[in-house]
């Protein structure tokens, strides 16, 4: 992987990100490469790469939806303010710098990808290639357009063809255009064609699993359309459960890391910041949440840090993941003394430490250090449980797909427990223990809205416990569940509500103007934090 990932370094020190400025060297000259002097096939990590870019760490996940969606919560005191975006919805100084991340990022990963598509043109020895980096860049847009809404799409990634300032497409036209280009991209994949190695994935080429990942897709931008177009949501989600999906673990979509040659965990990065490992903690909520069933996802993720400060900041020591012992800190608080001083919140039960080594929030739970602190550990990025939740619901719902809603709740469950042991083998979960409890906790199919509460509430815990912070805040744009109660801080953005999307970066207005104001006219409620994409109407 080291000769696949210094291939990636170098596309990804050549290319300016964004979508309006530079397009044209995005577009046409890397490096000055061409397919006399480079395999255009390295390109696929470079663009999977970006994508690990675009959803992680302090590119917003951690610093935005972690907090949002009620999974994380920090008091975001001293070192550690920043963290008031997410859990405070308060800005700190770098926020619009935070915004553009993933907007650069996914725009840089779709940029490799087409740049793979023009180098090895119509090879048909490189089909199979070219169908994992459409897969790939098919991915990267739709996840801007879930943060953002409406982006540049039908004009973007053409500045070969001097299209510099692209047009914005209203996210419906994106979305049904990317579910068409997915389709394509899956059913060329080719068994007679050369398989490929050049995948940082833990698929390593294997295009059966690159087809299910295609499926898995589908299925879950699908099911983004649920609140305004079912009809469209039931005909894409039929088909991607017709053509086959991840159906396990083995399935999932985990990229591997090499923090060795450059390429760390952006996680691990963040959360070893000793700030940041002292003041993120689980939400009370999720804590709550797996303790009214004794999930044993607690003590798999979950520990109370080692007493004071200082120690409770050092990655090296461990905490106590005693499952009676852990405590979700409530969302919404500091360190300040104030009224939303953290002793002041109910049931406050009091610190560790002493003297100038006393901590406040000593007893409440922390992501286990061995899940957010191996800067090689790899990036679960999508899974079977997750496609088992939306099977469920898709078949709650009436549609055609195999099984029933009690089996792939089942499925899914199970998968959500056993998946933990890709983060760390300290977390792992047998298979006869998560196959129990999910025996144990069943589907209600009392009611059509009891299945659809169960099933999302679990997607996300799901994502959550393995850090998927965006795939659990749109899930629960789309669903509404769970039922989240907003933190009442003074300072915030969102006019005291939780965000529902991400500002368009500011450099956008300028370097796109026109383009820009036009699209922005797609978004329900405006270019702001409480302005709603396409597929989040308001009930």
């Amino acid at each position: 992987m080291k000769k696949l990932l210094i291939y990636s370094g170098i596309l990804l020190a050549g290319l300016q990100v964004g979508c309006t400025k530079g397009f044209e060297e995005l577009n046409t000259d890397p490096l000055r490469i061409s397919p006399g002097n480079f395999d255009g096939a390295y390109l696929l990590p470079a663009a999977q790469r970006s994508y690990v870019g675009t959803m992680t760490g302090y590119a917003g996940s951690l610093l935005f939806q972690a907090g949002w969606v009620q999974l994380l919560a920090s008091t975001s005191t001293g070192g550690a303010t920043y963290y008031s975006n997410m859990d405070k919805y308060v800005p700190s100084s770098n926020i619009n710098s935070y915004t553009a991340n993933s907007w650069n990022n996914s725009f840089s990963g779709a940029t490799q990808a087409q740049q793979l598509l023009k180098l090895l043109g119509d090879d048909p020895s490189k089909v199979n290639v070219r169908s994992a980096a459409k897969i790939v860049q098919v991915m990267h847009l739709a996840f801007i357009s879930d943060l953002y809404g409406p982006i540049p799409y039908s004009e973007a990634l053409r500045g070969d063809e001097g299209i510099n300032n692209p047009k914005y497409d209203n996210q419906r036209d994106v979305y049904l255009g990317l579910l068409a280009e997915l389709e394509t991209a899956i059913n060329s994949f080719s068994s007679s064609a050369p398989a490929f190695t050049n995948d940082i994935s833990t698929y390593g080429g294997n295009i059966d699993k690159w087809k299910k990942l295609g499926y898995s897709l589908m299925l879950r931008m699908a099911m983004r359309m649920t609140k305004v177009d079912a009809a469209a949501a039931r005909q894409w989600a039929e088909k991607a459960a017709a053509g086959g999906p991840m159906s396990s673990i083995e399935d999932n979509y985990v990229l591997r890391m090499d923090f060795a040659n450059g390429y760390g965990n952006p996680n691990s990065s963040a959360i070893r910041v000793s700030d940041d490992f002292y003041q993120v903690r689980w939400s009370k909520n999720f804590i709550d949440f797996l303790k009214a069933t004794n999930d044993p996802r607690l003590t798999a993720v979950a520990e109370i840090p080692p007493a004071g400060i200082a120690a409770a900041s050092n990655v090296a020591i461990a905490g106590d993941n005693t499952a009676g012992i852990q405590l979700g800190l409530p969302n919404g608080y500091d360190m300040n003394e104030g009224d939303k001083d953290i002793t002041n919140a109910p049931g406050y039960p009091g610190g560790t430490g002493t003297g100038g080594d006393f901590s406040p929030i000593g007893r409440y739970s922390r992501p286990r250090a061995a899940l957010t602190t191996n800067l090689n550990a790899p990036l679960v990025v999508m899974t079977s449980a997750e496609t088992s939740f939306l099977l469920a619901e898709a078949s709650a719902r009436g549609w055609t797909v195999p099984g029933n809603p009690a089996l792939h709740y089942r499925n899914g469950l199970s998968a959500a427990l056993q998946t933990l042991a890709t983060m760390d083998a300290s977390a792992a979960i047998s298979a006869a223990t998560a196959d129990a409890f999910a025996a144990a906790n069943p589907l209600d199919v009392s009611s059509l809205n009891a299945s659809l509460k169960m099933i999302n509430e679990q997607y996300w815990a799901t994502t959550g416990s393995y850090f998927s912070f965006v795939e659990a805040w749109n899930n629960w744009r789309r669903s509404g569940f769970p039922n989240l109660t907003p933190v009442s801080f003074p300072g915030g953005f969102s006019s005291g509500q939780i965000p529902r999307r991400q500002i368009i970066p500011l450099n956008e207005a300028v370097l796109n103007g026109p383009s820009y104001q036009a699209g922005i006219g797609d978004i329900q409620g405006g270019d702001n934090w409480t302005g709603r994409v396409w597929w989040d109407a308001a009930n």
